[in-house]
């Protein structure tokens, strides 16, 4: 997948629009559309989610709420204030709290990719890059891997790496080094 900006990529469905019209347009009242999600200037419509996507987000996000300890807090598909030009929902994210604002500092961002991949390993890893975020998983559902981005550089990611769902991936959450198995995670219960 070529990394090419997001409102010149034909692969993506996008409308243009800036932060302050989109904070407006989802008031109070809410958006009687598509869903979308504001990245880099651009709405782009987000993908309706199926049910092993929403497994894995539910099992990931009670699995981190649990380990995590404050000030940091697990949201679910809650908005994510990623600089002046964007606004996505992770899937799951450990951010610290901002009472009366979305959280614009996060240590893990998750997103599961089911028929999501190109938004979320082409574009995403900027936004999230620019916005300071450490550490980005992309979980593929269909490859059955993770993606981790990691190692902060440039507006960048110096290292991504793939790794099966067997691996345990680690990430630093405050003072606290976290180890999750997918694998052993989504396991049936018995």
């Amino acid at each position: 997948m070529s990394a090419q900006p997001l409102e010149s990529d034909p692969e993506v469905r996008r409308f243009g629009i800036t932060r302050e019209q989109f904070d407006r347009m989802v008031g109070p009242d809410g958006y009687d559309s598509p869903p979308v999600e504001l990245l880099e200037g651009v709405l782009v419509e987000v993908v309706p989610q199926g049910g092993e996507h929403n497994d894995v987000v539910g099992e990931l996000g009670q699995m981190l709420a649990q380990a995590v300890r404050p000030p940091w807090r697990v949201r679910t598909h809650s908005p994510f204030a990623a600089g002046v030009r964007s606004q996505p929902e992770p899937d799951v994210a450990v951010v610290l709290r901002r009472p009366g604002a979305h959280p614009d500092t996060a240590a893990l961002i998750v997103e599961v990719a089911q028929s999501s991949q190109r938004l979320d390993l082409v574009h995403k890893p900027r936004v999230y890059a620019a916005a300071g975020v450490p550490v980005y998983w992309v979980v593929d559902l269909p490859a059955r891997e993770v993606v981790v981005h990691s190692d902060l550089v440039d507006g960048g990611y110096a290292s991504v790496e793939r790794a099966p769902w067997t691996a345990s991936l680690e990430v630093t959450i405050g003072d606290e080094a976290l180890t999750v198995v997918l694998e052993e995670l989504l396991a049936d219960g018995e």
